[in-house]
């Protein structure tokens, strides 16, 4: 009863305790197949321009259009792209493939075909170490832990057109197809079966995306549609070995998605299961505003598309000297750096984390930690104004005004004592602003922070002969009114007294 009405209602708040409870006999069984647009200039197979946002089926010729006696022609640059993502997630590249026929008939796919690759695909038998956690309601992070998840293969193909609709999918009263993205190249990662949990399928989905950003293959934009996941989700008693019924979620486009996705479906299969309703195999999309899934159409098999070897393109081999030239150029992946940046710099992993969350923020922190000599308030000075800076002018750190070698320069001027914390704040958001070095800045607030004793004596005096009754207090007990003079000595020196030695006076002369 509780799932009829469950799936009745499209929704999983009605007696939210009831479906905790039954999901704790379950064990959820989840595969992801990720699509990931390679950063060509060119199509995989024509040389029609890749750039998004262009005039609709502007980006076409008789190749990528499906016109007849219009022959591909495999680009190479894909070729080296597909390699260095393959390295980046430890999958042992074939030295030959082949490239075959996918048949199915869908409107923005106009030669009723897909070039893709089936039984011999580009590269197979890969895996990612990652670290994933469970996370509160709120979305933060508990109890991290090292997980492995193997990858099946990559394999290259082209990707179709695209259909926009007006209104939902599902309600649609009009729909055209704008074929500029078909023949877009694609390298398609999938998964094994060993996610257990809507997280860990979210971790590994943005680690992977992290990953084809560092080796440059992929802009990894999922707005645009240049990281697409499908994700197949089953659920099984706890202890059993057959895998259940999968559904698969097709095109979520948000890591966000992908995770609210699997979750609603995890619950919805099993109150299926736990009202003795059959779990169909079936294709299901995930609609955002209802926050439910919903059934676009049955699920296709293998022997489904008919696959067979594509007459048209020779096999696909790639020389193993070739390949060992790739590995020797691949950059260090974002886990690699960031293990290295917690033991080299004694960083938290948290902030260890988000350093190396873009291979530019890596770059720019170890820049400026190796300029500074001091990693960790560099990296303190980043993470939190420098970051709020770029925030606030919706900037990436490959666009701050402020330099790695810059940011170092304030630092030790920080640490010598030149400028205070609290100066240092106001001396970054003008160097933002003006693109000015940090010593320029200093100079047009009136020079460097003011530390000798005699100097600040004299701010000291000033700021106790005007305020007797304030010095009254004090000796009479009220100690706090030390922050009050500290105030005062900072007004009268415009903020430039080194305030530890404003403290150091201020105790002596009081």
């Amino acid at each position: 009863m509780l799932g009829e009405q469950l799936l009745r209602n499209g929704t999983l708040s009605v007696n939210p305790p009831m479906v905790i409870s039954m999901r704790e006999k379950y064990e959820a069984v989840i595969g992801l197949e990720i699509h990931a647009q390679l950063r060509t200039d060119s199509k995989i197979f024509c040389g029609c321009r890749t750039r998004f946002g262009d005039e609709a089926n502007s980006n076409t010729c008789p190749v990528c259009l499906g016109l007849p006696g219009a022959l591909p022609v495999l680009n190479n640059r894909v070729i080296e792209m597909a390699a260095r993502a393959a390295l980046a997630l430890n999958l042992q590249i074939n030295n030959e493939s082949i490239f075959a026929r996918k048949n199915y008939f869908y409107p923005d796919l106009p030669k009723g075909y897909q070039i893709s690759q089936y039984d011999k695909p580009f590269s197979e038998n890969g895996w990612v170490e990652i670290p994933t956690a469970e996370r509160d309601q709120s979305g933060r992070a508990q109890d991290w832990k090292t997980k492995r998840f193997g990858i099946t293969r990559l394999h290259i193909e082209e990707d179709a057109g695209k259909s926009l609709h007006e209104g939902m999918p599902e309600s649609a009263t009009k729909s055209y197809v704008d074929l500029n993205r078909s023949g877009v190249p694609l390298a398609e990662i999938v998964s094994e079966p060993d996610f257990r949990t809507s997280w860990e399928a979210f971790d590994y989905m943005h680690y992977l995306r992290r990953a084809l950003l560092y080796v440059g293959v992929c802009d990894g934009n999922m707005e645009e549609g240049s990281l697409r996941c499908d994700a197949n989700v089953s659920v099984r008693l706890k202890g059993a070995e057959k895998f259940g019924t999968k559904v698969e979620l097709k095109n979520l486009n948000s890591f966000r998605f992908v995770q609210k996705a699997i979750e609603y479906e995890i619950d919805r299969q099993v109150a299926a299961i736990e009202a003795g309703e059959p779990i169909v195999l079936e294709t299901r999309l995930w609609n955002e505003r209802e926050s439910k899934t919903f059934s676009m159409r049955s699920k296709e098999e293998a022997h489904d598309y008919r696959y067979f070897p594509e007459p048209d393109l020779p096999p696909l081999v790639i020389d193993e000297l070739e390949v060992e030239k790739l590995r020797a150029a691949m950059p260090e992946l974002p886990d690699a750096r960031r293990r290295r940046f917690i033991l080299e710099y004694e960083l938290s992993f948290d902030d260890a984390a988000q350093l190396t969350d873009s291979k530019p923020m890596a770059d720019y922190f170890e820049e400026a930690a190796r300029a500074s000599e001091y990693p960790k308030v560099a990296a303190n000075w980043i993470l939190n104004e420098l970051v709020h800076e770029l925030r606030s002018t919706a900037n990436e750190i490959e666009d701050s005004p402020v330099t790695a070698r810059s940011l170092a320069e304030m630092v030790k001027m920080i640490d010598s004592g030149a400028i205070s914390g609290k100066m240092a704040k106001e001396v970054l958001a003008r160097m933002f602003e003006t693109g000015k070095s940090a010593i320029e800045i200093v100079d047009d607030l009136g020079g460097s922070q003011v530390s000798d004793e005699s100097a600040i004596r004299a701010f000291v005096e000033q700021a106790i002969a005007s305020n007797p009754k304030q010095l009254e207090q004090y000796r009479a007990g009220k100690e706090s009114l030390l922050g009050f003079f500290v105030g005062q000595v900072m007004k009268l020196s415009g903020g430039r007294a080194n305030p530890q030695v404003v403290s150091e006076v201020l105790k002596k002369a009081l």
